[in-house]
């Protein structure tokens, strides 16, 4: 991720209800979440939720797609992990131990292996 595009994505991030949709949708997984339901979780109306879903994708940071009659948004997880990666890029700067907590945390975003 350059610069410019970080920039814009930290842009819609700086919105509390924008903040929270990522954050929802993130939880959401792979599938995904209808405007609709969206708007319900985060408390505002269809309008509303609709300006804030365009701002998001125009970011990147999330992606739409019509499954029947609805508008189905997912979390882009990989600009999300690009984000992330292009604020810790340089930190560390040759010390690996400054960036280990922040890495340590990030771990949680690491697939569960599955049971048989």
């Amino acid at each position: 991720m350059d610069q410019r595009q970080a920039l814009i994505s930290f842009g819609a991030l700086s919105q509390e209800t924008r903040l929270q949709i990522v954050r929802i949708l993130v939880i959401a997984g792979p599938h995904g979440l209808a405007a609709g339901v969206l708007a319900e979780k985060v408390g505002v109306s269809p309008s509303n939720i609709s300006f804030h879903l365009k701002e998001l994708e125009r970011s990147g940071l999330i992606s739409q797609q019509r499954e029947s009659r609805s508008m189905i948004y997912r979390a882009d997880y990989e600009a999300l992990g690009g984000l992330v990666r292009f604020l810790m890029e340089d930190c560390c700067s040759g010390h690996p131990e400054i960036c280990a907590p922040a890495a340590a945390a990030a771990a949680c975003c690491v697939p569960a292996r599955e049971t048989a």
